[in-house]
């Protein structure tokens, strides 16, 4: 192996950055979403980089995990992965935040090799002169198209830490309408989702109603975050049928999606129930979700995602992403991987629309009719601005978050909110 140009130095600079007033079934987001960003540094001096979650757990596994990566090649990816499986352990005692697989310590494991993954891809790129994508097997598209990501929020955190953003209220279905039109005519997406698992059904119903009204030839997709019934999921299928390209999480456990299934027209997702390659297999076997929406970030990396790509595709799924709230070095991860992956049919997630702050030279990342370019530039294609990485790292010191916590932040709203689920 091609040990010239060792990993020397490895950083990780945990973040905060600021994020709205989003609701879904477990509560409401903080103002602060934590993320942390990792720097392998070689012997010659190039640093690759990657972004994961922020959350204590998550930093004390990738502190665990820097003597692994000394003293490697970049390209020594499988001995990484030996390593890290062999030491990195579910951490006891860890918070983990139901709605949110990428928060679980048993996958502490699969995170950790893909926050190393991601970088030590971003330093063999730099050594070859290519960018992630051609170390992927190449791109076999030159964009990748995303989907507008709606929620039902409030207009400002309850204990106004800053300004409110510019997106205002979204509780009606007239509001959600608008919601969607900004971000089309700021983005150009080609699809819209819609988190739902707040309101009654009949309510988010209602919304998906308006949203075809308004936008009648783009996609349609709602997640429920598994926080109705089966009895109501199968009752709101009947409606949505007409309504969706396909239906996300409505009710919880892989029977309970398996036992959907066969009352709905549309084909089922999930970033929930299959989660690891064990869910996977149960799932197949069950006739449960019919698109898996994959995330490099618990999955194990980008490879990984390759061949869980592989897998949907020999068991007849479809595939997309999967997101939760992150910055521009996430989001080039999920497009060099989505690029290389040709059967990814469906616009991917991302929540990229909502954070206004980042970590990037150059600033904002650019959509262009709601897809994002894939560079040609050596590695990931993006370089740390340090000022803002020095101003976010404050943020994080200064906010006091250090776990994600969406029920005790409802809690602020309606002291009496129960976090049950299913709840309808």
């Amino acid at each position: 192996m091609n040990r010239s140009n060792p990993i020397k130095h490895v950083r990780v600079t945990p973040i905060a950055f600021r994020d709205g007033p989003l609701l879904n079934a477990s509560g409401i987001h903080e103002p602060w979403a934590l993320r942390a960003i990792v720097e392998l540094e070689t012997a010659d001096g190039r640093v690759g980089l990657s972004e994961t979650y922020g959350d204590e757990p998550m930093l004390r596994a990738l502190d665990a995990a820097r003597p692994l990566v000394l003293g490697l090649s970049p390209f020594d990816l499988n001995a990484m992965e030996e390593r890290v499986r062999a030491s990195i352990r579910p951490a006891s005692g860890a918070v983990e935040f139901t709605l949110a697989p990428g928060s679980h310590s048993a996958k502490n494991a699969a995170k950790v090799t893909s926050a190393l993954e991601v970088a030590m891809l971003d330093l063999q790129g730099q050594l070859l002169g290519a960018p992630v994508v051609d170390l992927l097997g190449g791109a076999v598209r030159s964009s990748v198209a995303y989907s507008a990501y709606l929620f039902y929020k409030y207009a400002e955190h309850v204990d106004k830490p800053y300004a409110p953003d510019a997106w205002g209220e979204g509780l009606s279905p007239e509001q959600i309408v608008a919601q969607a039109r900004r971000m089309v005519d700021l983005y150009g997406f080609q699809s819209i989702k819609l988190k739902g698992g707040v309101f009654e059904p009949a309510h988010e119903i209602a919304t998906m109603r308006a949203l075809r009204a308004a936008f009648p030839t783009l996609p349609l997709r709602l997640d429920p975050n598994a926080n109705w019934s089966l009895a109501t999921s199968i009752a709101a299928a009947e409606e949505l049928d007409e309504l969706l390209e396909y239906y996300e999480d409505p009710t919880p456990t892989l029977e309970g999606m398996a036992a959907l299934s066969r009352h709905s027209k549309v084909p089922l997702a999930t970033n929930m129930v299959v989660t690891t390659m064990e869910e996977f297999r149960a799932n197949v076997h069950a006739g449960g979700a019919r698109i898996v929406l994959s995330d490099h970030h618990y999955w194990g990396g980008l490879r990984a995602t390759q061949a869980l790509a592989r897998m949907c595709e020999v068991f007849g799924l479809g595939m997309s992403m999967h997101s939760n709230s992150h910055l521009g070095i996430s989001l080039m991860a999920m497009t060099h991987v989505a690029a290389a992956v040709p059967n990814i049919a469906y616009a991917c997630d991302t929540h990229y629309p909502w954070q206004e702050e980042e970590v990037v030279a150059g600033g904002r990342i650019a959509f262009d009719n709601g897809a994002v370019a894939v560079p040609g530039r050596p590695g990931l294609g993006v370089e740390l601005d340090r000022e803002q990485l020095a101003r976010l790292h404050e943020q994080y010191l200064a906010c006091g978050v250090r776990n994600r916590n969406d029920l005790a932040q409802m809690r602020k709203y309606d002291p009496a909110f129960s976090g049950a689920n299913p709840r309808f």
